[in-house]
């Protein structure tokens, strides 16, 4: 206790100190000395935060003080810098240095960065780095504090995740193709099994699998992981639930899976997923992907991925050892993915698919007045549901080295020559740049031998003299090579130049709009998801490149008929047939109708879009029409007996096209109802024989089908 006298002297010895002390003044307080950017300190601090942003972390790791370098090695120091960078999902660090303020031996550097995430986007952070001054040397007395000031002790940076569930695939009236469904993952965990024999037994018979199968998978991995083992749908875990829930040991785990619907539709159209690749990586993570997602590889899955995904969100935190949140660093709420609409109906497209049956070949619908795909099918195909979850390196490669192409598209992938429809241009051309009239005549005896040898008429004995609509409608061949020749004199290049503006020898780019609505081509290693074969229209500038020789009149008389080096594919020639339907209007085929609307985002509608237009006047469309809609309908029409009864009229052309050491391919192209068009079909059988035998059929069942006339049923597959 202290006393009043002891008191005193106490307090008059305070007043002596404080009275004997000097007076501080504002300029006796050492302040920091700002640094110039020529100055060691301030060097070693930009040489330290240049490293961090290219993420050399060996520079860095030279640049730290010996205390640093004690405390951590190298390998734990790199372990850090990855580990933060991977849970921040941090794609790159922008640091610029404010100033660097010495005080004496220590200095301090101010600095600011941008940190570019996956998840939650850029966020900015404003930090310092100290220096020591060490052995004739700045350096940085590090701590995990200058990756974040917010990092002390023994907190953690931790991101919480917000994914958005992928969206569907729906047809034209809203039935899903491609959803998000679930299935049921069974697996063991080893160290809880005890009776192993039974465990097997169950998993087998459930499972379909050998039990040595089984052990394999958990064999000599620790006792306490869950080891998947094998997949079921959530029925068949319902079915067996009490069987496998009741046994130790079994395991059973519901997860999200690609559900496509059954039977498929339109499997190239509507495509698959699969993982990302270690190449892709960097790549799928700027996009704002960790890189173990099912992806979009083909078709709309990868077209419409921007949508169908969505964009994660997420919270980066700092939490403490016991999990509590101590800062927050940055947010980002996730997008809601969309849906993605297409133009055809299921129904449809599978009858379609069915008629065309297990024929190599292709089928297109296209309305003509506005370019959407009302069907597309193709033999042979694929299981689309082996994709759901990617699918094994063995099921690729056979998929890949099957001899039938089963994953090519051949609507839009497949080449070939076209035979007679390639008349349709032929006949154009000559009447605009060769001024030919539609009643000009000419003489078909059954041959012609202009270029000095004898070429053949499909009609041996000949069309006798015919006019130029009437050879259209007839198929004459003789007058067609007439055509060609006369066109070699007039402008080598017409038939080329003209076949080129009726939308042949290029992509129809049939994925185009989605271009202005937001991509991924960095992302699409592979090229457009929905490729398309170009096709080739010859002329002299490619014949001199490729095969070193001009452009001779022979070639233009093959040409003529749609032989010789020409090429299309099937989805040009439906663009084709169908602009000479509406009137000369090109457009682009339209497979998407429309993007769902979000609680933030309206509908995204696709309308048609005008690409071009036949090169050609109304009065040569209206002779051209007027040919077509005699092959179905006149005794000289190559077709007309194919549709006899038929209540629709029909314009159409049929093809023959030669193709060598094999069968011809056999085409008919063509729109209904020809007085008022509607649709245009296409339909292509690779190696079967004459157009008008084998693919005219197949047209009129395919328009039986759409307009209801009567239950369409495929033709029977022809025997060689």
């Amino acid at each position: 206790m202290i006393n009043k006298r002891t008191g005193a002297i106490l307090a008059l010895l305070a007043f002596t100190l404080v009275a004997c002390r000097p007076t501080a003044t504002p300029t006796d307080i050492p302040t920091p000395t700002p640094l110039p950017i020529t100055s060691p300190a301030y060097q070693a601090a930009q040489a330290f935060l240049d490293a961090w942003a290219e993420a050399k972390y060996e520079a860095m790791y030279a640049l730290v003080s010996s205390e640093v370098r004690t405390a951590t090695p190298l390998s734990e120091f790199q372990r850090i810098y990855q580990e933060i960078a991977r849970e921040a999902t941090i794609l790159a660090v922008h640091p610029v240095l404010d100033a660097v303020l010495q005080e004496g031996l220590q200095a301090r550097a101010t600095f600011a960065a941008d940190v570019e995430t996956s998840f939650v986007g850029t966020f900015h952070v404003e930090n310092e780095l100290p220096l020591a001054w060490e052995q004739g040397r700045w350096v940085v007395a590090w701590s995990k504090q200058c990756i974040f000031r917010e990092l002390e002790g023994q907190t953690l940076v931790h991101m919480v995740s917000r994914s958005p569930v992928r969206a569907n695939i729906y047809d034209i009236k809203g039935r899903g193709l491609a959803v998000q469904g679930s299935q049921v993952t069974v697996g063991v965990v080893p160290g809880e099994i005890k009776d192993e024999a039974a465990v097997l037994a169950r998993l087998s018979l459930v499972l379909n699998m050998p039990q040595a199968a089984i052990v394999a998978k958990y064999q000599n991995l620790p006792s306490n992981w869950f080891i998947p083992i094998g997949d079921i749908s959530v029925e068949d875990s319902r079915k067996h639930y009490d069987l496998l829930s009741s046994e130790p040991g079994i395991s059973l785990r519901e997860k999200l899976v690609r559900v496509y619907r059954a039977p498929a539709a339109a499997p190239h159209l509507v495509g698959f997923m699969g993982k990302i690749s270690a190449e892709e990586l960097a790549a799928w993570q700027e996009a704002g992907y960790t890189g173990d997602e099912m992806v979009g590889r083909t078709g709309i899955e990868a077209w419409g991925e921007p949508y169908l995904a969505g964009q994660r969100g997420g919270v980066l935190t700092i939490i403490t050892p016991e999990g509590q949140v101590a800062a927050t660093l940055a947010r980002r709420e996730a997008v809601t993915a969309r849906s993605v609409y297409l133009t055809f109906d299921y129904d449809f497209q599978r009858k379609v698919e069915d008629l065309l049956g297990e024929r190599k070949g292709s089928i297109v619908v296209m309305d003509v007045n506005d370019g959407r795909i009302l069907a597309l099918a193709t033999w042979p195909r694929f299981d689309i549901n082996r994709f759901a979850e990617g699918i094994d390196p063995q099921t690729w490669s056979a998929l890949v080295n099957d001899p039938g192409k089963p994953l090519v598209n051949r609507p839009m992938q497949g080449q070939y020559p076209c035979g007679s429809t390639f008349k349709i241009v032929t006949m154009g051309t000559i009447m605009e740049r060769g001024g030919v009239k539609p009643t000009q005549t000419y003489n078909c005896p059954g041959s012609w031998n202009k270029l000095g040898w004898p070429m053949p008429c499909w009609l041996k004995g000949g069309h006798g003299t015919i006019d130029l609509v009437s050879a259209l409608t007839a198929s004459c061949d003789v007058t067609f090579y007439q055509v060609g020749y006369d066109l070699s004199f007039i402008d080598i290049d017409a038939l080329p130049s003209y076949a080129r503006s009726f939308g042949l020898g290029a992509p129809t780019g049939i994925g185009g709009p989605m271009e202005k609505e937001g991509e991924l081509s960095t992302l699409r290693q592979g090229g457009d998801p929905l490729a398309e074969a170009s096709g080739l229209i010859p002329d002299d500038t490619w014949k001199r490149k490729v095969l070193g020789e001009g452009w001779s009149t022979g070639d233009n008389v093959n040409l003529s008929i749609g032989q010789g080096f020409v090429l299309v594919t099937p989805l040009q020639m439906a663009r084709m047939v169908a602009a000479v339907a509406n009137g000369g209007t090109l457009y682009r085929p339209q497979l998407v109708s429309k993007i769902a609307a979000t609680d933030k985002e309206p509908e995204i509608p696709f309308t048609p879009e005008k690409v071009g237009r036949l090169p050609i006047t109304s009065a040569t469309l209206d002779a051209i029409r007027k040919g077509l809609e005699g092959v179905t309908t006149l005794p000289i029409g190559t077709a007309t007996y194919r549709f006899k009864g038929f209540p629709i009229p029909v314009a159409g052309k049929t093809g023959t096209a030669q193709n060598e050491g094999e069968l011809p391919h056999a085409w008919f192209v063509g729109y209904l109802p020809a007085n008022k068009p509607e649709i245009a079909i296409v339909t292509m059988i690779e190696n079967v024989g004459e157009g008008s035998t084998f693919a005219a059929p197949l047209f009129r069942q395919v328009a039986e089908a759409y307009y209801g006339l009567e239950q369409a049923t495929p033709t029977p597959t022809p025997k060689p």
